[in-house]
């Protein structure tokens, strides 16, 4: 399977898991080493550098990238190999955060902290 196969597989596997989503491809003509995917969710963006395969090669600055864009959101390298893992680390940085649940047994009152 080519590149460009995966990464169209890729494209509608996170159009089913993310309903709703936007999925940019970038120009890498553009901006050398900028990932090949940006995907918009509800509040949240990902970009992914889409590879054939573990055993491909990286291209000048993609690493840089990879890290950059980690630190802001979420970024990372998805190919056959590793695709159940990284697709399982997208769905828990695009899930909503939790509210804090306080048990009705254990509440304290405002008024019982004054007391």
């Amino acid at each position: 399977m080519t590149e460009n196969q995966y990464q169209a597989k890729l494209i509608r596997k996170l159009e089913r898991l993310f309903p709703g989503c936007v999925i940019l491809k970038n120009d890498s003509a553009y901006q050398q080493g900028i990932l090949d995917l940006t995907l918009l969710y509800r509040d949240k963006w990902a970009s992914l550098e889409v590879k054939r395969s573990a055993d491909s090669g990286t291209r000048p600055n993609q690493d840089y990238f990879v890290r950059q864009l980690n630190e802001m959101s979420f970024a990372a390298y998805i190919y056959p190999e590793n695709e159940e893992e990284v697709l399982i680390a997208l769905q828990q940085a695009f899930e909503p955060p939790r509210r804090t649940r306080v048990s009705k047994s254990k509440s304290v009152s405002l008024g019982q902290l004054h007391a």
